[in-house]
């Protein structure tokens, strides 16, 4: 019996010091279709654990159904056992996904033999607690997520879906501050968001996160006929974002991430001036009078969540020159459109009108401001050609409502807009904001929006401004006049506009321009 009693007692000393061998012995888990087993770990799970035990923060980039979750599973078990007051807390998308590993972690200390199994308090389908003080937790994501806990280990499952990652991530901080380790794993959901941001920099050696990557290869039971089932299974974009590690070709955003990488790093240029106290402006080319310009900008609800922004674009190139991304008072940011588009030239001033859009179209209004955009109020300025031809005057403005109106008619037309710019590179951005945004600029069902967490407010601002570009062309080939105002400034800026003759001819070029495309009428 002593004797007994001695190898039990070494044993468990073993398995305190050793958690691959605590797994490979003592470690049963379900198999869906054999049952209780004992998790035989692949060498790569092997080398994934001493990497999880030697660092305290770690990120884990994988393929799917590589057992990782189960790894990290009798991972937090070890530490519950062999730790007092060992607090382990698992945040996911759903609290059913969160309960999955609290169910393996039960499973694993059920089938225990009864030396290492410890005396439970608390046993339930989202928490086990034993007599120790050790104790893990599952919850759904909420963004004071952990912020009351005194955590030993944070588990953040499938980190690139869940939403509002970032503020979860930064209550937990304080948690984790006096010694707490981090497991942050899943398969990539393109790029932009937490888990890709949180990656990339780990890699460039500007955070504390040990990197893993476990792509489908790493499998010992897995080839090349396996991967290619995976694509008649789920299809190929979803098969590349499951078992790649790609986070190019993973996630769902409207311009898909090798456009946006190669804008990233072939396009944009850092600006040449910042200007306002948080240096909100950027600048890549001041005005030159021989340019034309449209100055076109989203305000913010004033929630705080969201932000009130500007482009400006050279109408001829289609090439960004300035951005904004503040949040202002309404009526300081409705100045300050005033203000830039005056110095750009008098650029056609385009605002979203859609709620506080009004308080920041005032100050234009007060102003008399002479190049303001406007939208008709009868059927919207998808129409306006269609409206124009029926005999809508554009000098009288009760039937036009000052700003462009966002609605479910032109929303999709400005999305189809943006597609098709990027797609054929036909226009120039040189903000890595506005890429940031569009990297998270996603498809959720038939909305494309911004993932929750995120903001859009440059992308639609931008998506205005190639539609206004484009539509105002249209109604120029057609030979319509937009707004008397506007041919006043045009006239303004050295243009000739000459009533008396056809439509046709009515556009000359100003002398020595030199353009092949008149794009004057604009302004």
């Amino acid at each position: 019996m002593g004797n007994l009693k001695e190898i039990i007692a070494a044993e468990w000393v073993k398995c305190s010091k050793d958690p691959i061998h605590f797994m490979r012995k003592y470690g049963f888990i379900q198999h869906p279709t054999r049952g209780k087993i004992l998790f035989d770990l692949y060498p790569f799970q092997e080398k994934s654990l001493q990497e999880i035990s030697k660092f305290d923060y770690n990120i884990i980039l994988k393929s799917r159904q590589l057992g990782i979750s189960t790894l990290t599973a009798g991972y937090a078990l070890w530490n519950m056992i062999f730790n007092e007051d060992f607090n382990v807390l698992v945040i996911a998308t759903k609290q059913e996904v969160a309960k999955n590993l609290v169910t393996k972690v039960r499973i694993m200390h059920q089938y225990l033999p009864t030396w290492l199994k410890s005396k439970v308090v608390e046993d339930n389908k989202l928490s086990l607690r034993l007599t120790n003080g050790s104790q893990i937790k599952a919850v759904s994501a909420a963004g004071d997520a952990g912020r009351s806990e005194a955590l030993s280990l944070l588990v953040l499952d499938e980190a690139a879906f869940i939403d509002r990652i970032d503020e979860i991530w930064a209550s937990a901080q304080q948690t984790l501050a006096t010694g707490g380790k981090a497991i942050v794993l899943s398969t990539p959901n393109g790029m932009g968001n937490f888990f890709h941001k949180t990656w990339v920099k780990a890699e460039a050696g500007e955070n504390k996160f040990n990197t893993t990557m476990l792509h489908w290869t790493v499998h010992p039971d897995r080839d090349k006929e396996w991967r290619a089932e995976q694509n008649s299974l789920l299809g190929d974009k979803m098969a590349a974002q499951e078992c790649d590690c790609d986070f190019l070709s993973s996630g769902n955003s409207v311009v898909s991430g090798e456009l946006l990488q190669w804008y990233k790093e072939q396009v944009c240029e850092e600006p040449v001036e910042q200007r306002g106290p948080n240096q909100e402006l950027w600048i890549w080319e001041y005005p030159d009078y021989t340019k034309n310009y449209v100055v076109v900008a989203d305000v913010a609800r004033g929630d705080g969540a969201d932000y009130s922004t500007f482009h400006i674009i050279d109408i001829e190139s289609v090439s960004q020159v300035a951005e904004y991304k503040g949040q202002p008072g309404t009526k300081e940011f409705g100045n300050m459109l005033v203000n830039i588009s005056s110095e750009y030239n008098e650029a056609l001033l385009v605002v979203e009108n859609a709620n506080v859009g009004w308080a920041a179209l005032q100050p234009a209004i007060d102003r008399n401001y002479r190049n303001l955009y406007y939208t008709y109020k009868h059927e919207g300025v998808a129409d306006s050609a269609t409206q124009l031809t029926k005999g809508y005057d554009l000098k009288d403005k009760s039937q036009m409502t000052p700003g462009f109106t966002t609605s479910s008619r032109t929303r999709p037309l400005l999305i189809s807009k943006l597609d098709i710019y990027f797609r054929e590179k036909s226009c120039i951005v040189k903000s890595k904001r506005l890429i940031d945004e569009l990297f998270v600029f996603i498809w959720n069902g038939n909305r494309p929006e911004a993932q929750k967490g995120y903001n859009d407010d440059l992308v639609m601002a931008f998506s205005i401004g190639l539609f206004v570009r484009d539509h105002a062309l249209k109604l120029r080939n057609e030979g319509i006049e937009l707004n008397k105002l506007a041919l006043d400034n045009f006239s303004k800026t050295g243009g000739v506009y000459n009533t008396n003759k056809p439509q046709s001819n009515q556009w000359e070029m100003n002398i020595g321009r030199g353009n092949n495309e008149d794009l004057t009428w604009l302004l």
